[in-house]
Formats: C-alpha cells, sequence, structure tokens
C-alpha cells in the first residue's frame, strides 16, 4: 500500500485553493444573503443628469445648506424625474418656511462656491429648463407674486445686490407666462433700502404688469412660455460685460448686454419711467454708484427661487404676496399649488481662473 503524507503547508494551500475557486464560479443566480448594503443603487441622482455639482453648494427649501450635491437628493425639495424621454434634475420650494440669509422667500438652489469679479471676469452659465409650477395663491397687484427666478448672479460683498434674475412668471388662468430679467442697481452709499429693480421682457410682460384687484389678472401675454415648455439661458460675463441669450423653440431668440463696471444710474434723472412708477411709491428711489458692481466678487445661482410669499403686501407692495402658506406647512402648500418647481435638463458652468473662495457668503448667511 502507497502512503501518502500531506504536510501542513500543502494542506493550507489545498484549502485556500478550494476556496477561491468555490469563490469564483458563483454565477448570478447563485443563492446567498443580499443585504442591503450589497444591492446595487438605483437611484438616478442629480449629479448623474448635469455633471457639475462640484462647483456648487445645495440650499434648500428649509433654508439649510445641503454643501455639494453630488450623490444627493431630497424627496421634499431636490430629486430627479424623467417625462417619459429625459431625467431632469426637480427643484422645488414652498410659498413659506425657513429661508436663507436675510431673503423673504424660500429657494432650492445652487450657489456657486467661487466667486469673481466682472473686470477680470471669463464666466459662463447655461442651462435648459421648463417651469412647472408658479403660486396658485397670492396678490396679484403684487409684481412678484406667481414668480420664479431660475439664475442668477448675486454679488457676495457689500450689500449683496443681484445685478441679474432671470424671471418666469404665469398669472392663474393662463396658458401662456413671461420670461423677463433684472437688474437690480448696486445702491450708492449707505442705505440699501433705496435699492431698486429694472425689468427687462424676453417674451411676454415684464415685472411691472400686474393685475388691477388682488384677484384679477392682465391680458395673457401672446408671445409667452407655457408651462412645461422649454426654454434656455446663456450668461457670460467678460471683460466687465454682461451678455445674456434665450432660446425657446417657435419663439424669437433674444440678446441683450449691460456693462456691471459703468453704472447708467448715477443721478434720478437717469432712473427710467418703469421704475418711477413701480418703485418711488414704496420709497425705493436710489441711485447707482459710479463703478457699478466694479470690485464686487460676484457668483452664479440656479434652481428654483420662489418669488411669492405670505407676508402681507402692506410690507412692500412688490415683493410681499400675501400667498397661502399654511402655516410653512410644506405638504399642504404642495397639495394645493401653492409653491415654485423648476426642471432642468442640461447646465453648465465656465469659471475663470482668477475666481476665488465665496466661503465668506456661505458663512454670512447660513
Amino acid at each position: 500500500m502507497k502512503k501518502y503524507t500531506i504536510t501542513l503547508a500543502s494542506l493550507l494551500f489545498l484549502l485556500c485553493f478550494t476556496s477561491c475557486k468555490n469563490t469564483s464560479k458563483k454565477t448570478p443566480d447563485t443563492t446567498e444573503d443580499k443585504t442591503e448594503e450589497n444591492q446595487p443603487d438605483e437611484t438616478v441622482y442629480a449629479s448623474d443628469v448635469i455633471p457639475f455639482f462640484d462647483d456648487w453648494k445645495l440650499i434648500l427649501g428649509d433654508g439649510s445648506n445641503a454643501g455639494i450635491a453630488n450623490k444627493f437628493e431630497n424627496k421634499d425639495f431636490f430629486y430627479t424625474t424623467n417625462d417619459g424621454k429625459d431625467d431632469w434634475v426637480v427643484f422645488k420650494a414652498p410659498n413659506g418656511g425657513d429661508t436663507h440669509g436675510t431673503s423673504n422667500n424660500t429657494r432650492t438652489e445652487l450657489a456657486q462656491i467661487k466667486k469673481w469679479y466682472p473686470k477680470t471676469a471669463d464666466d459662463k452659465l447655461t442651462a435648459t429648463l421648463k417651469v412647472m409650477n408658479v403660486s396658485s395663491t397670492g396678490d396679484a397687484r403684487v409684481a412678484a407674486t406667481h414668480a420664479v427666478v431660475v439664475g442668477q448672479i448675486h454679488s457676495a460683498d457689500a450689500f449683496e445686490n443681484e445685478p441679474l434674475k432671470i424671471f418666469y412668471k404665469k398669472f392663474p388662468g393662463h396658458t401662456k407666462g413671461s420670461v423677463f430679467w433684472h437688474y437690480e442697481i448696486n445702491t450708492a452709499g449707505d442705505d440699501n433700502a433705496k435699492r431698486w429693480d429694472y425689468s427687462n421682457a424676453v417674451w411676454g410682460n415684464d415685472f411691472s404688469v400686474v393685475g388691477e384687484t388682488a384677484d384679477t389678472y392682465p391680458e395673457e401675454p401672446e408671445d409667452g412660455i407655457a408651462l412645461g415648455e422649454e426654454f434656455s439661458y446663456e450668461v457670460v460675463v467678460k471683460d466687465g460685460i454682461m451678455s445674456l441669450k434665450f432660446t425657446s423653440e417657435g419663439h424669437e431668440t433674444k440678446t441683450f448686454t449691460k456693462n456691471l463696471l459703468v453704472s447708467e444710474y448715477v443721478t434720478k434723472a437717469d432712473i427710467p419711467q418703469q421704475t418711477r412708477d413701480l418703485f418711488f411709491p414704496i420709497g425705493q428711489d436710489g441711485v447707482e454708484r459710479k463703478e457699478a458692481y466694479a470690485g464686487e466678487g460676484c457668483f452664479f445661482k440656479l434652481g428654483a427661487y420662489n418669488q411669492t410669499n405670505g407676508k402681507s403686501p402692506d410690507v412692500n407692495m412688490n415683493w410681499c404676496s400675501g400667498a397661502e402658506t399654511h402655516g410653512g406647512d410644506i405638504q399642504k402648500q404642495y397639495a394645493d399649488g401653492n409653491y415654485a418647481e423648476v426642471w432642468f435638463k442640461t447646465a453648465s458652468i465656465s469659471v475663470s481662473d482668477a475666481a476665488v473662495s465665496n466661503e465668506g457668503y456661505f458663512t454670512k448667511n447660513d
């Protein structure tokens, strides 16, 4: 009889080989304990749809800063959906809730983590979007009612004013709404309560077209944009000039430019009639510093900045809507249309080498 001798080393080798061999032969239908951590994450995140979130912090409709939103969602404010054809990133903000910074309004909005200076800027923001809802209630005499801001340039310094706000506004019962953009002056002196906006129509009306009474509405714009209708904007700031381009299938392409280094509004005689009619009655009649936004760190924002709120129009007849907020109950507001909702399909950002950290803005406002 032959004798076989197995050394300890040989035994260990065989055991290891057997174990490795068995593992490598597992097939997809092999029965095993499938714990939650072994499951693949099938969620489509916003950063899967538009991979540019390294450049932003996300402010939610409850006033909180969610930070850089890679692989992040919040079912109340920020998530993705599919319309049967494309994936979209959803930004949602109620009429009433906790706000960010000193604003009257809630927002679910991206804020750029770097700031740049208009004089040396070579920065760009683009987006393709559709607005799915604006508030169902509010005082129609208040210019901001039934509106949402879908893109901004914001100042990080001094008064933190806004040389650009891109609006969508639609009155109840209308099929089409208006797209317009605002320039807000960078107020001269120490009293920023005197600041005002000048509104430029893109498609439809500008900000100043309001109802004659709280619950009557102006005529619907013929060339407006419907809820759910796609449009795109492009914002470029280079060598102190802000250039805007708006496009939408079936609508005329519109372009605008604005000098951010030299003001048009350094005396009261320079202030346009639209502003005199809309803002002078509430005491907002200031002038702008001669150098406008020169020397001010600025940054992009993108999302749903709801312009309708529950504050009384007696506080400010342009910005306080008197809309339904259900005491801040988000789900009740969502149930009866008292919110803003914007879907983005594509977006991009280009940041110049001269841009610097914007952390001071978040430290001040979070």
